[in-house]
């Protein structure tokens, strides 16, 4: 992948803004699970072809907010139903229905199984703090706290953009730069000064759309060439890489 000797030295930018799932926590796992467990039970029950597979998911759903991916994987097999409301009950077959039905799997398995950091993170964190390298959390999902708190380190982020704060303030999904944006702007730094880290390629993309000075992809599955090819301007397996 990338050489460690030649990486360059996080604790020298003004800030570091990290995504969650996938980069922080494998929360992606579990994200990934909920996802197939529920597009196969709906594809089955409304007759859609071909089936679900993980590349529909690192293609129209990783690092957009939740309603986003429902919406585009949807329409990658043609399928169209109306938008409806985030109130919406999971049986209610609408772009919000089903995102919701997902969600539900999803706090079901994080329940049940719990969810540790990644090590290599922890450790990159560890050096940031002792260095006094400001960190923010910027993650699509809703569930972002509630993932922070199960993993022990959401006392660690003084900023986390969420998609509770992106629905809010109407801030568009990744890949449009708006979260990653705000993001810096909450904790007070310029992005051209600062680092951005991601697993999706979607998430570089906002990234380098958002103008930071460097942008980290790890590749947890989506593939060091797509990464690269949305914007990372390096790609690393484990963010220990950058502590070792």
């Amino acid at each position: 992948m990338t050489d460690s000797r030649a990486l360059p030295d996080l604790t020298s930018f003004e800030a570091v803004l990290f995504d969650l799932d996938g980069v922080l926590t494998p929360t992606a796992e579990v994200h990934m699970r909920a996802w197939k467990e529920m597009f196969d039970e709906l594809f089955a029950a409304w007759g859609i072809e071909p089936p679900y597979t993980d590349r529909d998911y690192f293609e129209h759903v990783d690092g957009k907010k939740r309603y986003d991916g429902v919406a585009s994987l949807l329409r990658s097999r043609d399928v169209e139903v109306p938008w409806g409301d985030p109130s919406d009950d999971p049986a209610l077959d609408t772009v919000c229905g089903v995102g919701n039905r997902k969600n539900a799997v999803f706090s079901r398995i994080l329940r049940a199984e719990g969810i540790a950091p990644y090590p290599g993170s922890v450790a990159l964190l560890d050096v940031l703090q002792a260095a006094g390298t400001p960190i923010a959390v910027v993650s699509s999902s809703k569930n972002a706290v509630e993932v922070l708190e199960a993993a022990g380190i959401r006392e660690r982020f003084p900023v986390v953009m969420d998609g509770v704060i992106a629905e809010r303030d109407h801030l568009a999904s990744k890949p449009a730069p708006d979260v990653f944006a705000e993001a810096a702007r909450m904790l007070g730094v310029d992005p051209a000064r600062s680092a951005a880290v991601e697993d999706a390629t979607s998430g570089v993309a906002s990234a380098s759309a958002a103008g930071f000075g460097l942008v980290v992809g790890v590749d947890r599955g989506a593939g060091a060439d797509h990464l690269r090819a949305a914007g990372a301007d390096v790609v690393v397996d484990d963010l220990q890489a950058f502590v070792d």
